[in-house]
């Protein structure tokens, strides 16, 4: 299911050459990444670390390694009961925040980088809809 989900979002994003990789973590094990790569003292749900530069993007045509997609399952879990989702609809949710930080997009840059973000993750989680 992930990986058909992530395959038809690398195509909708004109990446079809494109790899990355996916870990799955629990609390503690992301506390420790987030804490050494980022210096924020907690959990979180998904982090990104890009293997790409942003100006190697344009060249669509050839295999591209994009990076690693970490993902939580504890908060994961919690973020889906909060949000009132199923777990597979929030773990689609926190893939596709990844996939695009992996491509550049940073909802933390700006106003106008958030809300470009933000309408990216909607159509792509829309258009994942029946996957």
């Amino acid at each position: 299911r992930i990986k058909r989900q992530l395959k038809k979002a690398l195509q909708l994003l004109n990446l079809h050459k494109a790899e990355l990789s996916i870990l799955f973590v629990n609390d503690e094990r992301m506390k420790k990444l987030n804490t050494q790569y980022r210096g924020v003292e907690r959990t979180t749900d998904v982090l990104s670390f890009p293997q790409i530069e942003p100006k190697h993007l344009k060249f669509k045509t050839q295999n591209i390694v994009l990076g690693d997609i970490v993902i939580n399952l504890h908060k994961a879990q919690r973020q889906a009961v909060e949000y009132n989702l199923s777990f597979y609809d929030e773990l689609k949710r926190l893939l596709i925040h990844g996939l695009l930080h992996l491509i550049n997009y940073d909802h933390e840059k700006s106003s106008h980088h958030k809300n470009k973000m933000k309408s990216k993750e909607k159509e792509l989680y829309a258009a994942l809809r029946s996957l």
